[in-house]
């Protein structure tokens, strides 16, 4: 269980709720981008801090087990094009990290089993505010 809290800006949580279906059931299960939503803390969007991660954010983060890193950026579904680095926010990595920061470790179910990873680095551009 991540103890770290997800905060994320209105405009992402918006965004998100819109494509995710918020089930009061999802607190039990860890691990979906609907739990996360669940327990996040929502500020304005010019009160999110500039390091979390947030949709179009680019990342760079360590897998913790591997010791390998992976950069991309976190867009919507219908930006998705993993051949130019931009991973749409309902896939497990995405998912996982979205509202984190710089420095804070995760721990998160993927398809291949327990990941734990560690954002290394955030990196917002203006637009990634709007």
């Amino acid at each position: 269980m991540n103890s770290n809290p997800v905060i994320l800006c209105e405009s992402d949580y918006k965004k998100l709720t819109e494509i995710v279906v918020l089930d009061k059931r999802s607190e039990e299960k860890d691990n979906t981008l609907a739990h996360e939503l669940s327990r996040a803390i929502v500020v304005k969007n010019e009160a999110l801090p500039p390091a979390n991660i947030r949709i179009g954010s680019g990342v760079r983060i360590l897998d913790m087990d591997t010791k390998k890193e992976r950069s991309f950026q976190i867009v919507m579904p219908e930006e998705a094009d993993i051949q130019t680095g931009k991973i749409s926010i309902l896939t497990p990595m995405a998912a996982a990290i979205i509202g984190f920061k710089a420095g804070d470790e995760v721990s998160w179910k993927m398809p291949s089993g327990l990941k734990r990873l560690k954002v290394m680095e955030v990196e917002n551009t203006p637009s990634a505010n709007a």
